[in-house]
Formats: C-alpha cells, sequence, structure tokens
C-alpha cells in the first residue's frame, strides 16, 4: 500500500499524479473509441454504397424485364408504319432503276399489287 501524503506538497504531488494518470488513460480509452468509431463509419458508408448499387443492377434488370414484354403503343405502331412507308419508297425508287425483266405475266401482276399496297 503506497504511504499516505503528510505535507500539503506531497498531497498536491499525489493529487497531480493521479490526475494526469486519469487524463492520460481517458486520452487513450477516447482514441480507441474515436478509431472504433471511424471503423464503423467507414464500414456503414461501404455497406450502403454497396446496398445503393446492388438497389440500382434491381432497377435497371426490372426495367429492361419490362422493356421486353411491354405491349407496344400507337406511338410505336405509328413509328413502325412510318418507317415501313419509308422502306416502301425506297424500293419502289430502287425497283424503277432496275432493268425492265422479261417476267411471265403472272409475276407482272403481282409486283404492281405490292408496289401500290406499299404507296397506299
Amino acid at each position: 500500500m503506497a504511504k499516505r501524503p503528510s505535507t500539503p506538497s506531497e498531497l498536491r504531488d499525489a493529487v497531480e499524479r493521479t490526475v494526469q494518470a486519469t487524463l492520460g488513460s481517458a486520452e487513450r480509452s477516447r482514441s480507441a473509441a474515436q478509431g472504433a468509431l471511424d471503423d464503423l463509419v467507414e464500414s456503414v458508408e461501404d455497406l450502403r454504397k454497396g446496398a445503393e448499387e446492388r438497389l440500382a443492377r434491381g432497377r435497371r434488370s426490372v426495367a429492361d424485364a419490362i422493356e421486353g414484354r411491354r405491349p407496344a403503343t400507337s406511338d410505336d405502331l405509328k413509328e413502325l408504319k412510318a418507317e415501313l412507308r419509308a422502306i416502301g419508297r425506297r424500293l419502289d425508287k430502287i425497283e424503277e432503276r432496275l432493268p425492265a425483266k422479261r417476267a411471265p405475266a403472272k409475276s407482272a401482276s403481282k409486283r404492281t399489287k405490292s408496289s401500290s399496297k406499299r404507296a397506299s
């Protein structure tokens, strides 16, 4: 057991040593707690980023799955019709530039019918 201080200066020194020991211990505890808290914050941040990335991938997957299965809208059909008409006009121009073929009467009448269908 430690000797009891007998003079005021010994008492003051003993109190000072006790306070310094307590402060040093508290500082070490504070540093350790701060380090643990910093590690925890970093881990939570990593988890949050990972969760956000997985959510974004999931949303893209769902959007891709729905996009491939949704029915055509009237706007989609209008675009397709316009594109088909443009292709028909281009095909008619190409056919006009081709040299005339000697074909039986049957196939010539079919070509005339299909050309008139594309024009409408």
